[in-house]
């Protein structure tokens, strides 16, 4: 009996992080599904996809250190690559002619089209981490903007494939507040059992001394390249999950904007630990739709009330900057919500002991 409680304690608390993360997010997804107006719902939807991504980019920058700016090239891979499986048969040969002729002139079923788009990104991260791992520090970080730099020219350019700077329309948009939700608890049980294998703890211990970790045996090319590869993964998924809710994909929509947005929602929250990742999304998601709903112009006892446009990203700007100045690991500091621990006060009354 004891040892039937005892595991499931033990279960328990070795699940708990998840548990923390994702019973909040079914909750506000079901407000947003069920209580919402459309526009929250909406808001919601895309609180869901950042979590995917920004999750996805935690696997590798919160547990390696290596601040990444080129993870925008493996969603677009990855929304590209189902774009041109699922997008009308009649439109792909007048617009994107140069497409092979088997994906040109047919359509692919969108459930084996997404994995295919997933795998595709994780294929494009394993190839490109081959060269970009053998780098450290600054020197990583900047090779991964320039592999965004290179992504966004040949797309931009290449338009008989990819229609250039012009938006593919005519997307499924099978993507729903449901959808997006299990594909964000998904990416968050993976991170968690990755963070938690010997392979989260070996690129960690590289994370916090190199020096150290190599004397231990510890590789730090083929750690990083895993974690690299492994994010690939995950952020293809938010790539073909933004493709399907838009029902559009455009280069633009994958650079330098969504780049730095995901940053700032990592570090605002702690890339340091999964539940910073996730927090960071939904406050900076929350704050952008308040703001967003202020410059709209709200009304209150027939008087609308509404902020100068361009306040949102000014205010959103200070609330980030004041978090780094006064929190710099951000919101929860590197630290995972943890299972509560009662402090016990025994007294013991022993003849001589």
């Amino acid at each position: 009996m004891n040892n039937g409680k005892n595991l499931f304690q033990r279960t328990l608390r070795f699940w708990f992080p998840v548990l923390a993360i994702i019973i909040p997010l079914i909750v506000i997804a079901l407000a947003g599904k069920n209580v919402g107006s459309l526009a929250f719902q909406r808001t919601v939807t895309e609180m869901m996809i950042s979590i995917v991504v920004v999750v996805g980019l935690y696997v590798f920058v919160g547990n390696s250190g290596i601040i990444s700016f080129g993870h925008a090239t493996f969603m677009a891979i990855a929304a590209y690559a189902s774009a041109w499986q699922t997008c009308c048969e009649m439109l792909k040969p007048i617009t994107m002619s140069g497409l092979p002729a088997f994906v040109r002139d047919q359509s692919i079923p969108l459930l084996p089209s997404a994995l295919i788009s997933v795998l595709l990104a994780g294929v494009a991260a394993a190839l490109s981490g081959l060269i970009l791992m053998r780098l450290t520090g600054l020197a990583a970080s900047i090779s991964t903007l320039a592999l965004l730099f290179i992504l966004n020219v040949v797309y931009s350019n290449w338009d008989s494939v990819t229609m250039g700077t012009a938006s593919i329309v005519g997307l499924p948009t099978y993507v729903t507040t449901t959808t997006a939700l299990v594909c964000a608890v998904f990416v968050i049980i993976v991170a968690y059992l990755y963070q938690t294998s010997r392979f989260g703890l070996a690129i960690r211990a590289t994370r916090e001394d190199e020096v150290a970790a190599a004397a231990s045996g510890i590789s730090l090319y083929w750690s990083r390249l895993i974690a690299f590869t492994l994010s690939g993964f995950m952020v293809g998924i938010g790539g073909v999950l933004q493709a399907h809710f838009l029902g559009a994909v455009s280069i633009n929509s994958f650079f330098l904007g969504l780049t730095f947005l995901s940053l700032a929602m990592l570090i605002v929250g702690g890339a340091g630990s999964l539940a910073g990742a996730v927090v960071g999304v939904v406050v900076i998601t929350l704050l952008v739709d308040v703001f967003r709903r202020f410059e709209a112009g709200i009304s209150l006892g027939g008087d609308t009330i509404s902020i100068p446009a361009g306040s949102q990203e000014l205010i959103i700007a200070a609330f980030m900057l004041c978090v780094l100045i006064f929190r710099k690991d951000g919101i929860m500091a590197g630290r995972e919500f943890t299972w509560p621990r009662r402090q016990h006060t025994t007294n013991r009354l022993s003849n001589g002991s």
